[in-house]
């Protein structure tokens, strides 16, 4: 885990540690009350108080607090497509749910990640910044501090990180590309399906075609979205009359063809919340998709 280092220069002479980290650190302030009640402050190497003053050359690091999830470790696959000391991305298989629920309280994300964990010595409390349904596949990010989380969290609310997907949809559309501006809404509480309707929250869907198959009645698309909300691209497509392939929920399932919704997160842009560096991480398109392609050739 990334230690956050300060040096200290000519113009922050004479402040307070505690103010140092609330200038420099955008920790939150729960965070800054874990770190000063672990004593997980340092002034030039040593243990300090936030009240300490600071002068030019000093050197301010904090350490962030060691946490651990206690799911049950389950040896299941994992993909990692990029991971360093505060991130882990990993291309999620379809048919694995993200996280232990009533109805599926193990065989998930979490416990895999588990077994990872225990494999690699590493340990760390499970966060996912994002969620995918169960039957979509692609980009699943896991934070591994607080503080990674929190600043993923912010940049995608305000629409800076840069997600793409990749669909199959049933018919064939013929303009080259569009936009789904639609509030969606869950009509019923009772039932998990989600439909565009008056009072929803506000949903931007951009779209792209990738290729046409006229002769089977289907085309592949990418999608950008401006808003995150609960099956978004599967009611967006469904509500404009181009259902993604094998839907359940939303259009026809043809298992003969893929036995889920035909929906991959392939792509993420965002900007690191330590370094501050551009990330792109991309997953490739699993086989069940490049299978029902191949098919309609």
């Amino acid at each position: 885990m990334a230690d956050f280092v300060h040096h200290v220069t000519a113009e922050d002479d004479g402040m307070e540690v505690r103010e140092i980290m609330r200038e420099y650190f955008t920790f939150s302030s729960r965070l800054r009350n874990k770190i000063k009640r672990n004593k997980l402050t340092t002034l030039n190497g040593q243990p300090t108080e936030g009240w300490h003053r600071v002068h030019e050359g000093d050197v301010v690091a904090v350490v962030l607090p060691e946490e651990r999830s206690d799911f049950e470790a389950e040896n299941i696959p994992l993909f990692p497509v990029y991971e360093d000391e505060d991130l882990l991305l990993i291309n999620k298989q379809p048919g694995l749910v993200v996280h232990p629920t009533k109805g599926n309280p193990s065989g998930t994300c979490a416990n895999a990640l588990m077994y990872r964990m225990n494999e690699t010595g590493e340990h760390f409390k499970v966060r996912f910044v994002n969620r995918l349904d169960r039957d979509t596949s692609g980009i699943l990010v896991i934070a591994k501090n607080s503080f990674a989380q929190n600043e993923i969290t912010k940049q995608m609310k305000s629409n800076q990180v840069e997600k793409r997907y990749i669909a199959i949809v049933e018919g064939v559309i013929p303009e080259d590309n569009g936009t789904v501006d639609a509030p969606i809404g869950r009509p019923d509480p009772d039932d998990v399906r989600r439909g565009v309707m008056a009072g929803g929250h506000p949903s931007v869907t951009h779209y792209k075609v990738i290729s046409r198959y006229p002769e089977s009645g289907f085309t592949l698309i990418a999608l950008v979205l401006e808003t995150g909300r609960t099956h978004q691209i599967r009611v967006h497509m469904a509500h404009i009359g181009y259902p993604l392939l094998s839907d359940h929920l939303y259009g026809t399932e043809r298992p003969e063809i893929i036995g889920r919704q035909a929906l991959h997160s392939a792509s993420l842009d965002f900007i690191h919340p330590v370094s501050a560096k551009h990330v792109h991480v991309e997953a490739p398109l699993p086989e069940d998709m490049k299978n029902a392609l191949a098919s309609f050739r």
